[in-house]
């Protein structure tokens, strides 16, 4: 497997673990511990995802893969799911997170 994929999977991973925590605030309690077992067992999860990841490739450009497709997928989370709306700064720094993506994943 392409270690940037599986940097971008494991980012899908930790995005739907930070779903999971969102939903247990979200509660009419104070906290739905279902929602965040689940999440936190999402997260516990990915460590075995980082172990073959971090043997393929260098850590400051793991490091920037994961946080720009950590990102871009907490937007679209946020847009879809969550019916946030975005200003023209957000969208122009998204942008910008796709094209460093993108050269990141062809100099990598």
């Amino acid at each position: 497997m392409n270690p940037i994929f599986g940097i971008i999977l494991l980012s899908l991973a930790g995005v739907i673990g930070d779903f999971f925590i969102k939903l247990a605030g979200n509660g009419s309690k104070y906290m739905e511990a279902k929602w965040f077992v689940l999440g936190a067992l999402v997260y516990a999860a990915t460590a075995f995802g980082w172990f073959y990841v971090m043997k393929h490739i260098k850590l400051s450009s793991l490091g920037v893969i994961y946080s720009l497709s950590t990102v871009l997928l907490l937007v679209a989370l946020g847009v879809f799911y969550f019916h946030e709306k975005l200003n023209v700064y957000e969208i122009l720094g998204i942008s910008a997170a796709i094209v460093s993506i993108i050269l990141l994943s062809r100099f990598a």
